[in-house]
């Protein structure tokens, strides 16, 4: 990765959901660009490898912390250790989900259902709950103010069969999203909030697809990337980029905006 250097110098960035795929490479990308970042999972092992490798190449510059996104105790911790370790919090990364079970509505189960839902959307809320005063206080700093990026997906901006509960928490997240650019900008907080929709993305999240393609991830991609105007499957990268302008001033008046990483696929 390379890019002009410095894009974030100066912030406090937590990302969840960063033992690996896209949380890894936005870690990877905002600590390149200057940022301290505090690189959270249930994974915690996960985690502290991912920080090791960041500060052998940017000395200091990551921080790992166990963490369990539906826990609203453990947000409170998280985001306390993590203001304390960096000196502040400026950029939120709610990185955190799962796909579920592929379910159709007459075999989901309401288990099923729930767990995708904490995970994927009241996360969410309580990640912008809890890093909100951090976030406000940062932002009083300087003019770029302080950004909150909640990853969505394409799915939940199109739907398809067997995803419900999916489609449904990241069309949740896309109007959460708007909801707290909105009372961020009228509270003068200066606080943007921005939601990111990638399309099929090589990541563990794909391994559904992959089984259901007998185990040949080849042949899973090309399946997958028929829809594609592109025809790929995207690279964490392609998402992680798009995180950065966000997290950086660059993108001071973009608030409420959703951002489609998808190769063309809802252009049509």
């Amino acid at each position: 990765m390379t890019g002009k250097a410095g894009r974030v110098a100066g912030k406090q960035a937590l990302i969840t959901g960063a033992a690996g795929g896209l949380g890894e490479a936005m870690a990877w990308m905002l600590a390149r660009e200057g940022a301290k970042v505090a690189v959270t999972d249930v994974n915690l092992a996960g985690a502290q490898a991912l920080a090791g490798a960041i500060n052998a190449e940017v000395p200091g510059a990551a921080f790992a912390f166990a963490h369990d996104v539906t826990d609203e105790a453990e947000w409170v911790s998280v985001i306390d250790q993590a203001v304390a370790a960096m000196g502040g919090l400026s950029i939120l990364v709610n990185n955190a989900g799962i796909g579920g079970d592929l379910k159709f509505v007459e075999t989901d189960t309401l288990e099923n259902w729930r767990r995708v839902q904490a995970v994927n959307i009241e996360s969410i809320m309580l990640g912008c709950k809890h890093a909100m005063p951090h976030l406000r206080a940062s932002a009083a700093k300087g003019p770029g103010g302080s950004s909150i990026i909640n990853i969505s997906s394409v799915a939940g901006l199109a739907a398809a069969p067997g995803m419900g509960a999916y489609n449904a928490t990241k069309a949740a997240v896309w109007m959460y999203t708007k909801t707290i650019a909105l009372e961020a900008a009228k509270g003068g907080w200066n606080v943007r909030c921005n939601s990111v929709h990638p399309v099929f993305i090589k990541t563990p999240i794909l391994d559904p697809f992959i089984a259901l393609s007998g185990g040949d991830e080849a042949k899973a991609h090309e399946r997958l990337s028929r829809g594609i105007p592109m025809k790929r499957i995207g690279e964490p990268d392609d998402v992680a980029w798009c995180v950065l302008y966000l997290a950086a001033d660059e993108s001071k008046f973009v608030t409420g905006a959703e951002f489609k990483i998808d190769g063309g696929m809802l252009a049509q």
